[in-house]
C-alpha cells in the first residue's frame, strides 16, 4: 500500500479517512468552530442545512423561531431542542400534529445522536452532531450547488426556489413580500477597459457590498452576468425602497481597488440601477414578481442610471 493510499487517523477516535478525505474535512473548518445541524428531507426546501448554535432554540412556523420551517403540517411553535456543546435534546412542544424521532412518538426530552431522523408532522429532518464527517460533506456540496463561485451569493436557481416558497407563504398567510432587481451600471466598460480579472473583482466586490448592506433575513442571488436579485420576505413596498436606496448608496460609495491587465493600480466606483415590486392581487406569480421589479430596474437606467425605481 502506498503512502497516499494507507488510511489516517481524524480528530474523532471512531472515523479513519484516507490522506485525500482528510485534507478535504480539514478545509471545512476546525471542530471547535462547527455546530450541530439539521438537514431537510423534505418538504418546500430539500437538502437546506439549519445549523443549531448553543442555547434553547424552537422550531416552526412562527417568523422568531431559530428554526423556521414552514410547512402546512408544521406548529406555529412546534418543537424544542436545547444545544448544550455537543449535547442535544428534543422534545415537543405541545404541537397539533406530533414530533417524532426515528419513528417513537416524543413525549418527553430526547437525546439526538449522530444520524436520527426528526418528523414534525409531515416534515422530516436528519440530525449530525457537531464531528460528523456527513454534515461536513453535505455543506460542501449542498455550497456548490447553490452558492456562485464568482461572487459568493446565492445562484439564480436557489433564489427562484426561494422567490416561489416566499410567495406561497406570503398568499397563504397574507404577509408582505417585496423584490429588488439590481443591475451594474455600465459594466461592460469595466472587462473593456481594464480585462477581465478586473471585471471579476468588481462583480464580488459589489456582490459583497450589497449584501452588507441587507438584511440576514433577505436572500441575495446573482441572476446572470452583472445583474442580482434580492429575495426580501416580510417587507412593504416602502420598506424595500428604503433598503434599495441602502444598497445603492452603499455601492456609490464604495471605491474598489483594481489591478488593470498592465500591472497599474485603480480605483473604481461601481453604481447600479435598482428596480423594486412588491406582492399584490395582480402579481401573482414569480414571473409577474420578477418581471414587474426588473421593468423597475429599466426604468431606472433610462432615468440615468445610480438610482432606485419602483
Amino acid at each position: 500500500m502506498s503512502d497516499t493510499d494507507s488510511p489516517q487517523t481524524w480528530d474523532h477516535p471512531t472515523v479513519r479517512l484516507k490522506q485525500g478525505e482528510l485534507t478535504l474535512v480539514q478545509s471545512l473548518g476546525a471542530t471547535g468552530l462547527r455546530q450541530p445541524c439539521l438537514v431537510q428531507y423534505s418538504g418546500e426546501a430539500p437538502g437546506q442545512r439549519h445549523a443549531l448554535p448553543e442555547g434553547t432554540l424552537s422550531l416552526g412556523r412562527a417568523p422568531d423561531c431559530a428554526v423556521q420551517l414552514d410547512s402546512p403540517g408544521v406548529s406555529r411553535r412546534h418543537a424544542e431542542l436545547v444545544v448544550q456543546g455537543d449535547t442535544v435534546r428534543f422534545n415537543d412542544a405541545g404541537s397539533v400534529n406530533g414530533s417524532w424521532v426515528n419513528d417513537k412518538r416524543v413525549r418527553a426530552p430526547v437525546l439526538l445522536n449522530d444520524g436520527d431522523l426528526l418528523r414534525l408532522g409531515e416534515l422530516v429532518l436528519k440530525f449530525y452532531g457537531r464531528n460528523s464527517v456527513d454534515a461536513l460533506l453535505h455543506d460542501h456540496i449542498y455550497r456548490m450547488a447553490t452558492v456562485d463561485a464568482g461572487t459568493e451569493v446565492f445562484t439564480k436557481r436557489y433564489v427562484m426556489d426561494t422567490l416561489a416558497r416566499e410567495m406561497r407563504r406570503a398568499r397563504r398567510h397574507k404577509r408582505p413580500l417585496s423584490l429588488l432587481c439590481i443591475d451594474l451600471d455600465h459594466f461592460k466598460s469595466v472587462n473593456d477597459r481594464w480585462g477581465h480579472n478586473a471585471g471579476d473583482t468588481v462583480l464580488r466586490e459589489a456582490a459583497a457590498t450589497a449584501h452588507g448592506a441587507l438584511r440576514n433575513t433577505d436572500v441575495l442571488g446573482r441572476c446572470g452576468g452583472e445583474e442580482f436579485v434580492a429575495v426580501l420576505p416580510e417587507t412593504t413596498l416602502e420598506e424595500a425602497r428604503t433598503l434599495a436606496e441602502r444598497v445603492r448608496s452603499a455601492l456609490a460609495a464604495r471605491s474598489i481597488a483594481l489591478q488593470g491587465e498592465d500591472g497599474a493600480d485603480l480605483r473604481h466606483v461601481q453604481t447600479a440601477s435598482i428596480g423594486v415590486a412588491t406582492f399584490t392581487a395582480t402579481l401573482t406569480t414569480a414571473r409577474d414578481l420578477l418581471g414587474e421589479a426588473d421593468a423597475r430596474m429599466y426604468e431606472a437606467k433610462r432615468d440615468g442610471r445610480n438610482r432606485v425605481a419602483g
